[in-house]
C-alpha cells in the first residue's frame, strides 16, 4: 500500500515523511505545493465541510490547472455524506478530469452508496476513494474491497490515522490510504510506517 499524508510545510515532518516513503495529499483548499514529493490531489470538499463552507469551485479549478497533470490521482468533487447526490456530482466531473489530468480520477464513495451503484463506473482509469462518515467508512470498506477485486479499479481510503485502520485497509486490499496525523505529529510517522510495512509483508 502507498501512504499519503496531508501536505505540510513543517521541515521536520517533511524529512521524516520522505525518509519513510510517504507521499503527499494536496488539498485544493490548502497551499498548492508538493514539496518535491509524489502526490495526489484532493478536491477540498472535506476541508470545506469541516469549516462549514460550500465547495470552493474556483479553488478546485485552480488546483487542477496547477497540479492535476502531475498527480497520481485526482479526487472528483463530491458532497460529504451526500449519498447518491454526491455520486451524480462526481460522475459529472469524471470525463473532463480524465481529459485534463489523467491518468486516474477517483470517485469518493459516501454514506448510502453500494457496490451496485459504482460498478458501472469504475475501471482502470476511474477508481474509488472511500470517504463518508467514520462508522460507515469502516463498515462498508470490505464491500469496496470486493468491488476492487472484481473490477481491478484503484482503491484509496481517506482519514486513516491509526494502526487499526491501516490493518482494515490492508484486509480490504486497498492500494493506498491517507491521513493528517503524520503531517501534524512527526512522532507517529515511524509507528504508522511500521504498520503499513507490516501489513504489506503479511499480504505477500
Amino acid at each position: 500500500m502507498m501512504s499519503y499524508a496531508s501536505r505540510t510545510g513543517t521541515k521536520r515532518n517533511l524529512a521524516a515523511l520522505r525518509a519513510n516513503g510517504w507521499r503527499l495529499m494536496v488539498s485544493a483548499k490548502g497551499v498548492l505545493r508538493t514539496e518535491g514529493f509524489p502526490y495526489a490531489l484532493d478536491n477540498g470538499a472535506w476541508t470545506a465541510f469541516q469549516q462549514g463552507q460550500p465547495f470552493d469551485l474556483p479553488a478546485f479549478e485552480k488546483a487542477v490547472d496547477l497540479l492535476g497533470k502531475g498527480a497520481d490521482f485526482v479526487v472528483a468533487p463530491d458532497i460529504v455524506c451526500g449519498g447518491m447526490a454526491s455520486l451524480e456530482v462526481s460522475l459529472g466531473w469524471v470525463p473532463a478530469l480524465l481529459d485534463r489530468c489523467g491518468p486516474m480520477v477517483l470517485i469518493s464513495v459516501q454514506d448510502g452508496m453500494t457496490a451496485d451503484d459504482l460498478r458501472p463506473h469504475v475501471n482502470a482509469d476511474v477508481g474509488l476513494f472511500v470517504g463518508g462518515s467514520t462508522e460507515w467508512k469502516e463498515q462498508s470498506l470490505p464491500m469496496w474491497g470486493r468491488l476492487k477485486a472484481e473490477t481491478g479499479c484503484f482503491l484509496h481510503v481517506g482519514r486513516v490515522n491509526s494502526k487499526r485502520r491501516i490493518k482494515l485497509c490492508a484486509m480490504a486490499g486497498a492500494d493506498s490510504f491517507d491521513g493528517s496525523g503524520p503531517s501534524r505529529f512527526a512522532v507517529v510517522i515511524p509507528k504508522l510506517t511500521a504498520a503499513r510495512d507490516q501489513q504489506c509483508l503479511t499480504l505477500l
